[in-house]
């Protein structure tokens, strides 16, 4: 095989010289290069698996995980693009591909010849990182199905294949019904509705040719008109389209995104999967490579929680309906009255509004705050870099650290933020390449990580304005690409996120949102859109008075998705039925929820993450991180006290930095973290700062 890196006028997807070429990859362009990079890592497969290979770590880096992490991160490119720029062509591109590459890694991880290989490895030879890394292998190849034969292992293989197909159409359904629905409504039904979303949606209904505000779906649109709109029965429309996406109950014009069948399915050959590899059911499976032991230590743990949340919670409803009642003169809210009853509470009690929080956080402001706190934090440098980017609004940075020989290349990220069609929503982060000391050159490669989120744009030439809300999910986002990019382990599988259990991943995220909430912090990255005034203290402490606002609500909420998820996993029978799926939901609702939606609505036919993002059986992860996370971040709070000063400390974030961050996945999640607080976590931390301690 030619270890050559073809050049980039060959095809951009076979170019590994540097960065991707994000603007040249067309979709035409999908298929060869798949096909070539799938032939030469197959034939690098026949090559370590044949039988006078021998049975070395680095002899088997070379030949086989160098064309396979080619064949990664082209792939990687395409599913990315196929995420925040779906076009029917690369949809298309993407969809011919997507069997071939499923095939190819389930055959990889299911090769009982390579698996022979790892097994006679003498372990005592390898390096502690290297070490992890096998011992991640091995347990990957059970799981892969390395250890099945014949019929068993055909059907496991076309298990993969299509859950695979089915996860994509989940995905392409919840989006395709999103972007399907619009609204045509005049400025009059929209009295209470924000001035920038008013512009916006003015803006929109003007580029398709239509008189008025055109609205939709999406977060940045859909969020402030269900909070701010007097109009209830507006809210109505809006909701009632929002709920009952990608399903049986939506508007007859959009059936063909229903996604209760592929829910089923989905549930049935998982099942079928965890049988085949010797297990109850799925969730047994899903636990196997996190933190938690057990779908019932699991259980365990959200009914606890939502045994400690409940009384909260009812109290956050009382005064809910006090106020819809006694304010409002709402005698009967319904669930689209909810957030508007919220928000108009919330301006009552703590004499704030979203709104004019949002005048004070300037989408650079927030960035350049952001990069100060990890620059000081972190000792590390941000600074501006360029690359070929899918999208104009897409910026592009690196990170260094100060080296003998003047500054160091640690890690570069894109940062792409705002909605648009095409784009799938929420916010997530990627990984484009991970840190490897290379086989092949014998050079370090430098991580670099995708961050999106989907915020709403600048209007009339002003900066995009971010909630709160928005600032958080930056600062999780990023707390994710930090794992991701400081990490200081050479070992690709175990270097940054990768190798790190599913359950603990999101530490270094949720650890980064305690940021949001400190003045020292919060003074410096934010300037108020006309005047540049920073955020006032007095609206500081009254964000700060409200911060736990409905916590009780929302913890259970989190709770009841989370026990919902692994409950559908756990059952001994899997729910094939759209039927037997929202029975389930409701009994979950009976016992964890205080609030309940209408009979129409549903919410499993568009939870992306369970069907399509990697999080089945593995939702509760959420939870389970925040104690870590909040007991993480006890540790800053312990270091202001002592010096009088703030968070931002120094030598509490170098240890934090060392012990979590740049360890990757190279150990224990757990060993990890007491590295870092000399002890196991402790739910307290999270308690009290939800304000349930």
């Amino acid at each position: 095989m030619n270890d050559r890196t073809p050049p980039s006028s060959l095809n951009p997807l076979l170019d590994f010289a540097d960065l991707p070429p994000f603007d040249a990859i067309k979709p035409a362009l999908v298929a060869p290069a798949i096909d070539q990079l799938l032939r030469e890592a197959r034939s690098a497969l026949e090559q370590v698996t044949a039988a006078e290979f021998p049975n070395d770590w680095r002899r088997i880096s070379l030949t086989l995980d160098v064309p396979a992490e080619r064949l990664s991160r082209a792939w990687g490119a395409v599913s990315h693009l196929n995420s925040v720029a779906d076009s029917t062509e690369l949809r298309a591109a993407y969809n011919e591909a997507l069997p071939k590459v499923t095939e190819f890694w389930t055959s990889l991880g299911s090769d009982e010849r390579l698996y022979e290989k790892y097994r006679a490895m003498d372990v005592a030879r390898l390096d502690a990182e290297q070490a992890r890394a096998h011992q991640n292998a091995m347990r990957g190849f059970v799981l892969g199905g390395a250890a099945l034969q014949g019929e068993a292992k055909e059907r496991f293989a076309w298990l993969q294949e299509r859950q695979a197909e089915l996860a994509q159409k989940f995905s392409e359904n919840a989006l395709d019904a999103t972007d399907a629905f619009s609204l045509y409504v005049t400025t009059d039904e929209l009295a209470g509705v924000p001035d920038d979303v008013v512009q916006a949606t003015a803006a929109a209904a003007q580029a398709d040719g239509k008189p008025g505000h055109k609205l939709t779906l999406k977060m940045p649109c859909y969020l402030p008109v269900m909070q701010f709109a007097h109009s209830s029965t507006l809210r109505e429309k809006l909701y009632r389209a929002y709920a009952t996406r990608a399903s049986d109950q939506a508007d007859a014009a959009f059936s063909q995104f229903d996604n209760t069948a592929i829910m089923g399915e989905l549930l049935a050959l998982r099942h079928e999967e965890a049988q085949l590899l010797g297990y109850r059911h799925y969730a047994d499976v899903s636990l196997v490579p996190k933190m938690a032991e057990s779908p019932e230590q699991v259980v365990a743990f959200l009914r606890e929680l939502a045994h400690k949340a409940r009384p909260h919670a009812q109290k956050d409803l009382a005064d809910l309906r006090e106020f819809a009642a006694s304010e409002l003169h709402l005698k009967d809210p319904q669930a689209w009255d909810w957030p508007y009853i919220g928000e108009k509470l919330k301006e009552a009690r703590y004499a704030f509004s979203e709104q004019e929080v949002k005048l004070y956080f300037t989408a650079p402001k927030v960035l350049a705050g952001l990069f100060q706190i990890v620059e000081t934090l972190f000792e590390v440098a941000i600074r501006r870099d360029t690359a070929p980017v899918w999208h104009p609004s897409v910026e592009f940075y690196r990170i260094e650290r100060s080296g003998a020989a003047g500054p160091e290349l640690v890690g570069q990220f894109y940062l792409d933020p705002a909605a648009r069609t095409g784009k799938r929503g929420g916010a997530w982060m990627d990984d484009v390449r991970a840190r490897w000391l290379r086989p092949d050159s014998g050079t370090l490669q430098t991580p670099v990580a995708h961050l999106v989120c989907n915020f709403a744009e600048g209007v009339n030439g002003k900066p995009a304005l971010l909630t709160h809300d928005d600032v958080i999910t930056l600062f999780h986002e990023f707390g994710h690409g930090l794992h991701h990019m400081l990490t200081q382990v050479n070992e690709r599988d175990v270097s940054g996120i990768s190798g790190v259990e599913w359950d603990a991943v999101e530490l270094p995220s949720q650890f980064m949102e305690n940021f949001c909430w400190e003045w020292e912090v919060l003074k410096h990255m934010t300037a108020h859109v006309e005047s540049g005034e920073p955020l006032p203290r007095e609206l500081f402490e009254k964000m700060l008075a409200a911060k736990n606002y409905q916590s009780g609500l929302q913890t259970l909420r989190q709770v009841e998705f989370s026990l919902f998820d692994m409950l559908l996993h756990s059952l001994a029978e899997p729910a094939t039925t759209g039927d037997a799926i929202l029975a389930l939901q409701r009994q979950v609702r009976d016992e964890v929820a205080v609030l309940h939606p209408p009979a129409y609505s549903r919410t499993p036919h568009t939870f992306s993450h369970i069907f399509a993002g990697g999080y089945s059986a593995g939702y509760y992860s959420y939870k389970w991180a925040e104690v870590l996370s909040a007991d993480a971040y006890a540790a800053f709070e312990e270091a202001a006290q002592q010096n009088g000063h703030s968070t931002l400390d120094v030598s509490t974030g170098r240890r934090y930095r060392q012990a979590i961050l740049e360890a990757g996945g190279s150990r224990p999640a757990m060993e990890s973290f007491k590295a870092f607080r000399g002890r196991e976590p402790s739910i307290d931390a999270l308690l009290r700062h939800q304000g349930m301690a």
